[in-house]
């Protein structure tokens, strides 16, 4: 059997964590690691930075600058981008979309607001025209698409995820106030201010860091196993695949809900700066009170597609405990295992990246055993 090779280090009080992080690399389940990070940030300093395994099986070794889709852990940095708009004044939560991007007001979607769209409650939540992976490298015909066609179901009538819809409708919400694209955005606003990991898509100059996934040995699309008709239509135009983030297409596209790109640091050190006060080395992501209204409780704790789930403005609440014993730890998992998740009473920011993904949509037992310990050690520090 080869030899697993680790690196990295954790601060003093923290050694627990790089334990459990090894054991999922032995685990005798279908979460067994093949290449994983984990980054910690405890009131702005880096406590934790581990990673081990390989980038592929039989490949290169893991490095602390491997990059791997994140899926929808995309979503809370597409959530954190869509916070510093409205903390310039350039968006307005409560504002009809159609305010900003005036096409949207066909269908009969003229009184949707934004914060509909973050909290996954337009009834947008799928394509109505039939429409193909290839197409979602064309950003203009998918949003096109999404201003013209009607809702599924009333808005605000439910909170169902909308797994893809979700990022194209934000992002062009960004784009009509700053005439940037989401990924020009994404490097402008997240990476470059704090020195984050973190991509739309993945720029060729960097796919030579890149960590293909490896698809879970059973996956669902279908947490609760029988699909919603409110569900319905965000899993089936087009049905969602794994090996749909090894596609050059989907990596050079923009899927604001789902193909973010980073590392495990620079999605710790988004989360770590906003469990800072919004602040990290001297670098300021975003101020208190934004950070306050974008962790803020807006929905009644049930989502048609994943079940228990409280969403805030694009990030979701701790419900199930996965990151952790703080129910307002909010922050975002991606389909197979990623997430980035804020925990402000603590001051912890967490961000975990892997390539082998597990089968679950969410609540992944690799990030609760991580978390777990996480907390553990931190309970020791008081």
């Amino acid at each position: 059997m080869t030899e697993i090779a680790f690196g990295g280090e954790t601060a003093t009080g923290f050694e627990p964590v790089a334990e459990v992080f090894r054991a999922n690399f032995t685990r005798d389940d279908d979460y067994r690691e093949i290449g994983a990070s984990l980054a910690v940030y405890w009131r702005g300093r880096r406590v934790v930075h581990l990673w081990g395994g390989e980038r592929a099986p039989g490949g290169a070794p893991w490095t602390p600058d491997t990059l791997v889709n994140i899926w929808s852990a995309t979503k809370g940095l597409t959530a954190t981008l869509m916070a510093r708009l409205v903390e310039r004044g350039l968006v307005d939560y409560e504002a009809p979309v159609a305010r900003y991007w005036p096409a949207f007001a066909q269908g009969g979607k003229a009184d949707i607001r934004v914060i509909d769209l973050l909290t996954h409650q337009s009834g947008l939540n799928g394509f109505a025209a039939p429409t193909t992976i290839e197409e979602f490298a064309d950003w203009d015909l998918l949003t096109g698409r999404l201003a013209e066609q009607a809702p599924f179901w009333p808005p605000r009538a439910h909170a169902s995820y909308h797994a893809m819809t979700h990022g194209f409708l934000a992002g062009e919400v960004a784009r009509q106030v700053t005439d940037r694209t989401p990924r020009e955005l994404f490097r402008a606003e997240l990476g470059e201010p704090l020195g984050a990991d973190v991509h739309l898509g993945l720029p060729p100059a960097e796919r030579h860091r890149l960590a293909p996934i490896v698809e879970p040995a059973h996956w669902t699309t279908s947490p609760g196993g029988a699909v919603d008709p409110i569900a319905a239509p965000a899993t089936i135009n087009p049905a969602p695949r794994p090996d749909w983030a090894n596609r050059e297409d989907w990596r050079g596209g923009q899927v604001p809900a789902a193909n973010g790109h980073a590392s495990a640091d620079g999605l710790a050190r988004i989360y770590g700066a906003l469990a800072n006060g919004g602040e990290l080395d001297g670098v300021r992501l975003l101020q208190p009170a934004t950070i306050a209204e974008l962790a803020r409780a807006r929905t009644d704790g049930q989502d048609h597609m994943l079940g228990v789930r409280i969403w805030a403005a694009g990030m979701s609440l701790n419900a199930t405990g996965t990151w952790g014993p703080n129910p307002a730890t909010f922050g975002h998992s991606g389909w197979g295992g990623a997430f980035g998740c804020a925990d402000p009473q603590a001051g912890l920011g967490i961000g975990y990246v892997m390539n082998r993904m597990g089968g679950k949509v969410a609540e992944d037992p690799r990030a609760a055993d991580l978390c777990a310990a996480i907390h553990e050690c931190l309970a020791r520090q008081a």
